[in-house]
C-alpha cells in the first residue's frame, strides 16, 4: 500500500523546479524593467514553497531539496534586496553544496546511508538476485563496506563543489548587490559553474557509480544484464 501511496519524485525535476528556475527568475527578471528585485524574489520563492507544500500534502514528508532551494533563493534574493556585501553571496554559494555534503556524510551514521538508498533500488537493480549471490559468496560485509566508502566519496564531491563555488563567486561577483551588473554577474556565475563545477562533479559521481558496478560484478560474479533490470 505504501508503494502506491507514495509517489516517487524525479530528482532532476526537483532540482530544476526548486533551484534552477528560481535562480533564473532572480537573475533575469529582477531588473526594474521586469519584475523588480522584491517581486522577483517573491515569484522565485513561490516555486520551492509550492513544490515543498505539494510534496508534504501528497507524501506526508518534508522535502529536503525544496527546503534547500527555498533557503538558496531566499539568501540570493535577500543579498540583492538588502544590498549586502558580495562576500555573503560567496558564503551562500558554498553553503548549499556544503549542507548537502554534510547531510550525505551524516547519513553514514544512520540506518540508511545515502548511497544505500540510491543504489539499492529495486526499480534499477535486480536486488533479490544480487543479495542472494552476496550471501552465497559471503560478501555481504564487504559490500556494506564498499557502500560506506562510496558514501564518503559522494560527500567529498559536494565538498569540492562547495570550495569551487566559494572561489568562483569571489572571483566573478564583484559589483555591489542590487545593481544590474550584480545580476549580470550572477548569470555569469551560473554559466561558469557548469564547466568548472557541475561537469567535474558529475564525472566524479559517475566514477563512484562505475566503481560500485565493478564491485557488484566482482562480488556476485553476475553479468551486467543480470545486475540491472533490463526491461
Amino acid at each position: 500500500m505504501s508503494h502506491t501511496d507514495t509517489k516517487k519524485s524525479n530528482p532532476l525535476f526537483e532540482i530544476l523546479f526548486n533551484v534552477f528556475i528560481p535562480s533564473f527568475i532572480l537573475m533575469k527578471f529582477s531588473g526594474d524593467e521586469h519584475l523588480g528585485t522584491a517581486l522577483a524574489l517573491v515569484v522565485a520563492l513561490a516555486f520551492p514553497i509550492a513544490y515543498g507544500g505539494m510534496d508534504l500534502i501528497r507524501n506526508k514528508k518534508f522535502n529536503f531539496i525544496a527546503a534547500l532551494g527555498f533557503v538558496s533563493v531566499l539568501l540570493t534574493g535577500g543579498i540583492g534586496l538588502l544590498e549586502l556585501d558580495t562576500r555573503w553571496l560567496a558564503l551562500k554559494e558554498a553553503l548549499i553544496p556544503g549542507l548537502i555534503g554534510l547531510a550525505v556524510l551524516a547519513s553514514t551514521f544512520t540506518r540508511y546511508p545515502f548511497m544505500q538508498k540510491v543504489i539499492l533500488n529495486d526499480t534499477v537493480l535486480n536486488l533479490t538476485l544480487i543479495t542472494e549471490r552476496l550471501k552465497i559468496h559471503g560478501k555481504q560485509e564487504q559490500f556494506e563496506r564498499c557502500l560506506m566508502s562510496s558514501n564518503y566519496l559522494f560527500a567529498s564531491t559536494f565538498a569540492f563543489s562547495s570550495a569551487m563555488n566559494y572561489f568562483l563567486a569571489t572571483w566573478i561577483v564583484t559589483s555591489p548587490a542590487g545593481t544590474t551588473a550584480f545580476n549580470e554577474e550572477l548569470g555569469k556565475l551560473t554559466l561558469y559553474s557548469y564547466p568548472i563545477i557541475a561537469i567535474p562533479s558529475m564525472l566524479m559521481m559517475l566514477g563512484i557509480f562505475y566503481y560500485l558496478w565493478r564491485q557488484i560484478r566482482a562480488m556476485t560474479a553476475l553479468e551486467t544484464e543480470q545486475i540491472f533490470h533490463t526491461k
